[in-house]
């Protein structure tokens, strides 16, 4: 995408459940989540700038339910 935007609850959602899949099919190990999560935001909005809360968000409900 060319132009940043902002995202709705689905965008969100759309992005962790393609870090979920990612992280379930390379097997990827927690310490490399951000990185990944990070990187599907900036290719979803077209930004190199990704609000700190939204990733922390995104990679704290990745980690499985106890």
């Amino acid at each position: 995408m060319a132009n940043s935007k902002s995202l709705s609850a689905m965008d969100v959602e759309i992005i962790r459940s393609a870090l979920h899949t990612e992280i379930r099919e390379s097997n990827l190990p927690e310490s490399e989540w951000p990185v990944h999560a990070a990187k599907l935001i900036q290719e979803f909005t077209g930004s190199q700038t990704v609000d700190p809360e939204l990733l922390n968000w995104i990679v704290r409900n990745e980690k499985p339910q106890r």
